[in-house]
């Protein structure tokens, strides 16, 4: 009966020092203070000119002629996304997923897309003068169409939109 005891003391024990050790080791969760995203909203013809937008996610979101003119999309998610005669001049969207988006008609000048992926993303009549796509990551047939019209260096990175795309 001693033995019982003393083993079940010993596990009362050993239980409540592992509980001490688990609560003095625990770290208060960090509550998020910028938690907006953009997912499935509509967002046609609103000014976001220069406005910080880094990994935001933009879901299924309606962004018809919206401007993003100098905007920094780095590391955004836009999914899904309408963006059609969209402003993107000047835009960051290094890192950015842009998977199935719809770019009819808009204005990639001078936008950075390094490291972007665009998987069966249209470039349908979209103007990439002077865009930088190092290292993204395009369906191989809109990388053919793109390379029988681009032209033009990045003045950031100083890289040319062709030799981004890997035109020959």
């Amino acid at each position: 009966m001693k033995g019982l005891l003393r083993c079940f003391l010993s596990l009362v024990l050993v239980l409540g020092l592992a509980c001490l050790w688990v609560l003095l080791n625990a770290t208060p969760a960090i509550a998020l203070t910028d938690t907006v995203n953009y997912n499935n909203a509509n967002l046609n013809k609103q000014d976001f000119a220069h406005a910080d937008f880094h990994g935001k996610a933009f879901v299924s979101a309606e962004m018809r002629e919206v401007n993003f003119e100098g905007a920094d999309l780095s590391d955004a998610i836009m999914t899904k996304g309408v963006l059609l005669d969209a402003n993107l001049r000047e835009a960051n969207l290094t890192g950015a997923l842009l998977d199935r988006v719809f770019l009819l008609g808009a204005d990639l000048t001078n936008a950075l897309l390094i490291n972007v992926t665009a998987t069966r993303t249209s470039f349908q009549d979209v103007t990439v003068t002077g865009a930088d796509f190092t290292d993204a990551i395009l369906d191989r047939y809109e990388i053919t169409e793109l390379c029988k019209r681009v032209e033009g260096v990045n003045p950031v990175t100083g890289v040319s939109t062709r030799d981004s795309l890997g035109c020959r």
